[in-house]
């Protein structure tokens, strides 16, 4: 039996806010790159996207979305976070005040 918490996926997308895409200076989760929270017993996993497969930061995003994790779940949840190109990011996944910020609105 697995006596492990359940993260809330509430709590998991409020950490994923402080990480921020460095090139246009707002958090991803705004930006619509965070596709997936699936919380389990013991376990988050996490699918994300960048703005474009060609993104130089991408890497460095994955490692922050992991330490916000890290610093806000028990040492004992297990965190897998997976970079996803499909389906492909576009403006429309963003919050509507990131797309109003960046003059996008409707």
């Amino acid at each position: 039996m697995n006596t492990a918490a359940t993260p809330d996926p509430d709590d998991v997308r409020q950490a994923l806010r402080q990480v921020m895409d460095p090139e246009v200076g707002m958090n991803i989760v705004d930006l619509g790159l965070v596709y997936r929270i699936d919380c389990t017993p013991g376990a988050v996993h996490v699918d994300m996207t960048m703005t474009s497969p060609a993104c130089p930061l991408g890497d460095m995003i994955v490692d922050e979305a992991h330490a916000a994790l890290d610093a806000v779940l028990s040492a004992d949840i297990q965190i897998r976070i997976d970079l996803v190109w499909e389906p492909p990011w576009s403006p429309d996944k963003m919050a509507v005040e990131a797309r109003d910020h960046f003059g996008w609105g409707q």
